[in-house]
């Protein structure tokens, strides 16, 4: 079925829905907890004590307002005047937080001593443990084993915070199963436990509470773009798997006419190779993990395994507003491969001094590839910075195989003791590096 196929049901306007997409599919033994929350989100946004307090939070403990930069020698290389938004330099590492502090508020209100989460990359497990240990909170993150592989760091960093991390063996051992494990949890001990989900996904309200969180990302780039460049940008650019940071950065701006909203899945291998995680790309409607929106599935129905380099973007499935975004025409949907999102990752770092989560470098790689024929020379984008890449510095080196000679680093061959790290770029294809396709 099509994604601008309408479901048989007439469904637009019923509550939870952004068009033909959202709603609640869940057991009715969740129904009571999502009424709760339901009831808590509303009273809280009606009690200026709540949005007083939770501003305070964003400000004095998240470090909000975060900056807009312009990042000048991104810009020349890539033909368009590049603007990004700093979520990086967020309390945590990521835009994850502003989500994190206002639902374990609402936790708090809701007289729930527990939270749960689900998480990829870590970034949200990292955020949850955070919460938790601010608020006094019980919390348990469910992560794939595979992730857990591969985000060792913030791993330790949730214990650290005194979180505990299940490491989920079931299916591809990713994302997917970490939220079916949190799910089996959440229907066990639903009357103490509040299931934190991370991004703007799963069975209403969490769509919608999840962008109310994470729409400060736009609110600020809006109120700083016209402050610091003048006017509006042509494309705001995030990132999405789930979709929280990505809705973020459109929300304000989804009213604003001659601004494309521009959403990058990851394609892992490239679209159609069987190892991609570009759902609106590749994906049909279905129902997952309680809302109908976009996932990849197969001809019976049954969810295909997804792939990406990134953890963070390894989902089969993706928020209901961006269906509908999609659907509607508001939003363009596009995807860059492992490929573009290491030369991205890379390029950031060495034009910028920034070094991007490899997230958000699946948006970099694409701009710097594609944005300027997209886009036209001298473009004004604003690119969201999701999260910082600390987190997979280990990982890049070993799957792009590059040689960071830490040997020589420690003097041991050269004098003057850096490291040797090569990257893919196609005007210096041949030389001693990560060629395209390379990366698994």
């Amino acid at each position: 079925m099509s994604i601008l196929t309408p479901p048989p049901e007439t469904i637009a306007a019923r509550e939870g829905y952004f068009g033909d997409f959202g709603g609640q599919y869940v057991p009715e033994a969740l129904s009571g907890a999502l009424s709760q929350l339901v009831d808590a989100w509303g009273d809280a946004r009606n009690d200026p004590a709540f949005e007083a307090e939770l501003d305070d939070l964003r400000r004095n403990y998240g470090g909000r307002p975060t900056p807009l930069y312009r990042a000048g020698r991104l810009s020349e290389e890539a033909g368009v005047e590049v603007w990004l938004k700093r979520e990086d330099l967020a309390h945590t590492g990521s835009h994850k937080l502003n989500n994190v502090v206002g639902q374990a508020l609402l936790t708090r209100r809701m007289g729930k001593p527990r939270v749960i989460a689900e998480t990829g990359a870590g970034q949200h497990g990292v955020a949850t443990a955070t919460a938790a240990a601010l608020f006094g909170l019980e919390c348990t993150v469910y992560m794939g084993a595979e992730d857990c592989r591969r985000q060792r760091l913030n791993v330790v960093r949730m214990q650290l915070l005194g979180a505990e991390v299940v490491p989920v063996e079931s299916g591809t051992r990713t994302l997917k199963d970490a939220i079916n494990e949190a799910m089996r949890d959440w229907v066990t001990n639903v009357d103490s436990t509040h299931y934190l989900i991370g991004s703007a996904m799963g069975p209403h309200p969490f769509p919608t509470l999840v962008r109310e969180l994470q729409k400060v990302i736009s609110v600020e780039s809006r109120q700083q773009f016209a402050a610091q460049a003048g006017g509006v940008p042509d494309a705001v650019i995030a990132c999405v798997g789930g979709g929280s940071n990505a809705i973020g950065s459109f929300a304000d701006w989804i009213e604003v006419d001659g601004v494309e909203l521009i959403g990058i899945e990851a394609a892992g291998e490239g679209v159609g190779s069987g190892r991609s995680a570009a759902t609106i790309s590749e994906g049909r409607q279905a129902v997952l993990h309680g809302s109908r929106s976009i996932a990849l599935v197969d001809d019976d129905g049954q969810v295909r395994p997804a792939h990406s380099v990134s953890a963070g973007l390894d989902y089969p499935g993706v928020g209901p507003e961006h269906a509908h975004l999609a659907a509607s025409g508001r939003g363009t949907y596009l995807a860059a491969t492992d490929e573009e999102a290491l030369f991205g990752f890379r390029r950031t770092s060495e034009l910028e001094g920034i070094i991007p989560a490899l997230e958000p470098a699946h948006a970099v790689g694409w701009l710097l590839r594609h944005g300027r024929a997209h886009l036209g020379d001298g473009a004004r984008v604003v690119l969201t910075m999701s999260g910082r890449g600390d987190k997979d510095v280990d990982e890049v080196v070993e799957v792009a195989g590059w040689d960071v000679g830490v040997d020589r680093a420690f003097g041991a061959d050269t004098a003057a003791g850096g490291a040797d790290v090569t990257v893919a770029d196609p005007a210096r294809q041949g030389e001693q590096g990560v060629a395209p396709g390379d990366a698994p």
